[in-house]
């Protein structure tokens, strides 16, 4: 059977979903559980080791753009038309469902790998409602009232945050306003002597980050083919599941692409870590009430991704390497939703979101 570049480009797919699904199961890296940790426990390790991800992320992708091996204008991150009010609204959907599921949809392929049936639900309920966002019912509504929202960056030819600094002063900044941020986050991150001894967070928060950087050499190098062209991107888990639903009910008839290889890959990858810390265990929701909040956060965040154009790793890491001004928007939505999540399942109202608590320092 001949093999294909979309074929090549899904199995790199693949293989870097592996990384990404032995870094939840080993290395517990988790966006919701970081931030779960520090507006509850004011414990930032998790926090640190998402931040390290993306300074290594952003480091590497940008030295390569500058090198000429990618051109990030050729992904969705950096396109002339930002959507704000989509990033805005999709942001705090998504973090809002995210507490209610408990995990986000990266997370939910994890938690498949190590048997949880309440994750599969999630999975089906999120990869539907994406589709209909993008083609269905509750696309109609966001083409009719979100998308006409659109702040225009023609004259800085695009999202880029460095394109919008030379814009302004008029001076070529190269990589460098990319590899300062970078510099800024991996500081952050590693100046924290109980991040530091925490060894399997290091390593999951710098083996994320080059997981990113490797989808954007696989789809802008491998799948540059003249002849049959991919898409620029790297890892995203949004429209990923629904697509992957749709090839696996449409499999003589579909292609695969890079974000279906991804998807397997991290299911793949989380089964091998929990079989490996012998983990692997059959759950289920416990009643009517679990079940329920579980379909309702997927329905938010399989919405609200979409609106977003992204998730905690679409936006929060793969975004961010390439300086997108979307990913603080997002991130900052998704951040405050999840809060706003939290506060609405532990005291049974949102007046927690602003608890002083809430946001206690660990130094």
């Amino acid at each position: 059977m001949d093999v294909g570049t979309a074929q090549t480009v899904a199995l790199y797919g693949f293989a870097g979903g592996v990384v990404l699904g032995l870094a939840a199961r080993v290395g517990r890296f988790c966006t919701m559980g970081a931030l779960e940790d520090a507006f509850l426990g004011a414990d930032r390790r998790r926090l640190r080791s998402w931040a390290l991800a993306i300074a290594v992320a952003t480091a590497l992708s940008q030295s390569l753009a500058f090198a000429g091996f990618l051109d990030f204008h050729h992904s969705i991150y950096l396109s002339n038309g930002f959507p704000w009010l989509g990033a805005v609204l999709g942001g705090l959907m998504f973090g809002g469902g995210m507490a209610l599921v408990g995990t986000c949809g990266y997370g939910t392929l994890a938690r498949i790998g190590g048997g949880d049936l309440r994750a599969v639900v999630t999975f089906l309920v999120m990869g539907v409602s994406a589709y209909m966002a993008m083609r269905g019912l509750t696309g109609v509504v966001r083409q009719a009232l979100i998308d006409p929202w659109i702040l225009s960056f023609e004259a800085t030819g695009g999202m880029a945050l460095d394109g919008i600094f030379d814009t302004l002063t008029g001076l070529q900044s190269g990589p460098s306003i990319g590899l300062l941020i970078a510099a800024g986050l991996a500081y952050w991150a590693l100046k924290d002597a109980k991040f530091r001894a925490e060894t399997r967070l290091v390593l999951s928060g710098i083996a994320v980050g080059l997981a990113i950087v490797g989808g954007w050499l696989a789809t802008g190098l491998a799948g540059s083919d003249p002849f049959a062209p991919q898409r620029l991107e790297s890892f995203t888990f949004v429209r990923p599941l629904g697509d992957t639903l749709i090839y696996l009910m449409t499999f003589s008839g579909a292609t695969v692409t890079f974000g279906i290889g991804s998807v397997i890959g991290v299911v793949a990858g989380a089964l091998a870590g929990a079989l490996f810390k012998r983990e692997f265990r059959w759950e289920a929701c416990d009643d009517v009430r679990e079940l329920r909040r579980h379909i309702v956060g997927a329905f938010l965040m399989g919405t609200g991704g979409v609106m977003a154009f992204g998730c905690t790793i679409g936006q929060g890491i793969t975004a961010a390497s390439t300086l997108s001004i979307s990913a603080p928007v997002v991130m900052i939505s998704i951040a405050i939703g999840a809060r706003a999540g939290l506060a609405w399942l532990i005291e049974g109202s949102l007046r927690g979101v602003f608890a002083a608590h809430a946001f206690s320092r660990d130094g």
